[in-house]
């Protein structure tokens, strides 16, 4: 019998992983525009996404500053950090906008979202949206 000696990404890293591809992802950058603003290839950037490389510090700092956001960012919702709440909590909001954000129709939505200037009318749009769904208004 022949064992099979892959070990599996660490949790965090893949979480991590999945935080960099979800912000590229909703700016539209493709893994080969980020593997070059980091000088790295974009297999390594695949390798960072899917948790089986570790990202070290000084590179998700990087990261990070691509990407526009604070290191913290990647760390959301992680697994292993206790919510105050406790065990029956909720799922975090956070959680809900990322799992959104992650299907091709929230990517779609934020992006055209993203680039509509006028305040007013984001807030029209947010309006019309709550109207449409079966949910109570706030």
């Amino acid at each position: 019998m022949v064992e099979e000696n892959k070990k599996k990404p660490n949790p965090i890293d893949t979480h991590v992983g999945s935080r960099i591809r979800l912000r590229r992802n909703m700016l539209g950058m493709s893994q080969e525009k980020l593997g070059e603003n980091l000088g790295i290839t974009f297999q390594q950037v695949q390798k960072y996404e899917k948790g089986t490389n570790r990202v070290g510090a000084s590179r998700l700092q990087a990261i990070a500053s691509i990407l526009g956001v604070p290191v913290a960012f990647f760390f959301e919702d992680a697994p292993g950090q206790d919510t105050a709440a406790g065990g029956f909590a909720e799922e975090s909001p956070t959680a809900f906008a990322v799992e959104f954000c992650s299907t091709p129709e929230g990517l779609q939505l934020n992006r055209a979202f993203y680039r509509i200037a006028d305040p007013k009318v984001r807030r029209r749009i947010v309006d019309l949206v709550k109207s449409l769904s079966d949910d109570e208004p706030d």
